[in-house]
């Protein structure tokens, strides 16, 4: 499955812990506060949410772009604290 995902963080030592994070799980960073994956499983991407929703704040914003998921491409974002998630069906 393809994920990417965008970060908008304003701390920069929850910036850095992130970008650990995300480089753990497999991610590239291919923008500034955009990272990618084409290899990470559900399984482990559950995981990466749970660990990620611990360590930023309320005011920070995350958006994962997940396809195919189902022959869907799922957005899920986290913002105040609160993952919300849009399927769009191609």
């Amino acid at each position: 499955m393809f994920v990417a995902v965008a970060c908008d963080l304003g701390n920069e030592d929850q910036k850095q812990q992130v970008h650990n994070l995300l480089i753990q799980y497999g991610f590239n960073k291919i923008l500034e506060s955009v990272y990618e994956s084409a290899a990470i499983g559900e399984n482990l991407l559950m995981r990466l949410k749970r660990e990620l929703d611990k360590l930023i704040d309320s005011y920070d914003a995350l958006r994962f772009y997940q396809y195919p998921f189902n022959d869907t491409l799922v957005i899920s974002s986290l913002k105040e604290k609160k993952w919300r998630k849009l399927t769009i069906r191609l």
